[in-house]
């Protein structure tokens, strides 16, 4: 009996068996080729083997390298420290959704993402995908159900182990007892995550592959430095017997130096000495943990780019700086992450609820560039002064804040203390006195000048009558002029009649000056 197509189509325009996105594509085992539960590879290890372990996963088998990764993580705790790191640096990011649509069904589909990404166990899931870091790539599965609309009821995160690559194309499959080529995924089932952080193949991209070599000799440098510590490290003990002692005292005497390094006690015969010898080799100390300090290092710069904000003895300020520079690796993590989500899930629950006619909204997790606020606010202040305007709205972005709604109250800078004296003249200026002379009351500051003011207003009142008798001959001599050199030939000569400017002028000044000893 045929199987009946469903009439949703997928992402690429075919019909989709949708009860396929419900079930579960890949069974539990506990036996077989897909069982998740192996043996330890990390026990052990040497060169040789690791060697083995390396060109099975160039052949093609890379079972072993995923447990040597997963084992990895849990043993060296600087690996697992800056693996965390670099995954956090990207999972603690706010996802984005935006869309070009602006019709309704667009705007319901943008709305239907956002409470998609926004839900808990998508963040577990993004989580899980970031394994594909150390590890080459990682594998999510949708377990989709219908309700209002067609959406995961949880992420299942599934072991790399339980794939295999295709020999010629390097796609990803599922292993399968008796199937050498393995079986093919169904189409929109998985989300896997396969981050390009080098050329070539996938199961050779992983950082656990790099930093493989590194971990085996610092479990040896760890290793030689408890054999040192525990030969060097207590004092050696030394029996001392009398040359006529008999088998059976040196036994007992033996016996005493043994209980010595256990219970801290024992009992020998009179006439036996026991001596402390200490030991002398403390510099192996510094050999070991130099090596180990080196090998950390290295695990930093290929994790997370640099070594600074790892080492205990690096400033703030070059920690900062070299943060900056990780800022790329964060940049194309975040990027690459988004690109598998947006393709693998995004697109198949749009197209399941909404339709390909509908705009797909994109998701994405943006990285900004670190603000330094200090050098922001000082350049601020340097240019706003010289006449360049700054929108409030891009200033409050840039610092992290946001423009306060009306009646909000808000932080304002604290008023200097007046003494009496300055209050008491500040009082003066806002009411002054009134004038001797003509008993009006004027503004003599001259940076609280009014319109209405009505010294001000006789100044200038009939300005054009007091210097007509001035610029009237100067206007003349210009029109009468052929030349630039006439016209000044003309003005040496000239005398203008500045007396009504001249009476004008002296009676307000007489006013300022009574306004000003009112004043005081």
């Amino acid at each position: 009996m045929a199987l009946r197509e469903s009439a949703v189509l997928g992402p690429d325009g075919k019909r989709l068996r949708v009860s396929t996105l419900s079930e579960d594509v890949l069974s539990p085992a506990s036996t077989g080729i897909r069982q998740t539960w192996s043996n330890e590879i990390a026990s052990g290890l040497t060169p040789p083997k690791l060697a083995a372990i390396l060109r099975a996963a160039n052949a093609g088998d890379n079972r072993d390298l995923l447990t040597l990764a997963e084992e990895m993580e849990e043993r060296d705790t600087h690996y697992a420290s800056v693996l965390g790191q670099r995954k956090r640096a990207v999972s603690q990011l706010d996802p984005i959704v935006t869309s070009t649509g602006a019709d309704a069904r667009s705007k319901a589909a943008q709305e239907a993402v956002e409470k998609l990404v926004k839900a808990p166990i998508f963040d577990d899931m993004v989580d899980n995908l970031l394994d594909a870091i150390a590890k080459g790539y990682a594998v999510i599965q949708p377990m989709w159900q219908f309700g209002e609309l067609w959406v995961p009821s949880r992420y299942k995160r599934e072991d790399q182990r339980k794939f295999q690559f295709d020999q010629d194309t390097e796609d990803l499959r599922i292993r399968e007892e008796g199937n050498r080529e393995g079986r093919i995924i169904p189409p929109y089932t998985l989300i896997v995550h396969r981050p390009h952080l080098k050329s070539g193949l996938t199961v050779r991209a992983g950082l656990a592959r790099l930093i493989a070599w590194t971990f085996m000799l610092k479990t040896y440098t760890l290793q030689d430095w408890a054999e040192f510590l525990e030969i060097f490290g207590m004092p050696l003990r030394v029996g001392k017997y009398d040359k006529n002692a008999s088998a059976e005292e040196k036994r007992v005497l033996l016996r005493a130096v043994r209980d010595l390094a256990t219970d801290a006690a024992a009992i020998i015969p009179i006439g036996m000495e026991i001596e402390f010898v200490e030991a002398k080799g403390g510099s192996g100390n510094a050999v070991f943990g130099a090596m180990c300090d080196y090998l950390d290092k290295q695990v930093s710069k290929a994790v997370i780019g640099q070594t600074m904000t790892t080492d205990e003895g690096s400033s703030r300020a070059q920690s900062e700086i070299h943060d900056e520079v990780r800022l790329d690796i964060r940049k194309a993590d975040a990027k690459q992450l988004g690109t598998t989500i947006q393709r693998d899930l995004i697109e198949v629950f749009h197209v399941l609820n909404f339709g390909p006619d509908v705009t797909c909204p994109e998701v994405s997790w943006p990285v900004e560039d670190p603000e330094d606020i200090k050098t922001f606010t000082e350049a601020v202040a340097r240019i706003v002064p010289l006449g360049q305007p700054i929108a409030q709205a891009d200033v409050a972005k840039r610092m992290g804040l946001r423009i306060p709604d009306a009646g909000e109250a808000v932080l304002t800078a604290p008023q200097p203390a007046m003494s009496p004296a300055i209050r008491e003249a500040a009082a003066m200026r806002l009411a002054p006195m009134a004038c001797p002379g003509c008993g009006t009351r004027h503004v003599a500051s001259a940076d609280q000048m009014a319109e209405d003011d009505p010294l001000i207003a006789e100044a200038l009142a009939d300005w054009e009558a007091d210097m007509g008798p001035i610029i009237d001959p100067i206007l003349k001599a210009a029109e009468k002029a052929s030349s630039f050199d006439e016209f000044e030939a003309m003005l040496d000569q000239m005398q203008p009649d500045v007396s009504a400017l001249a009476r004008r002028l002296a009676i307000l000044t007489m006013k300022a000056r009574g306004e000003g000893d009112g004043g005081r």
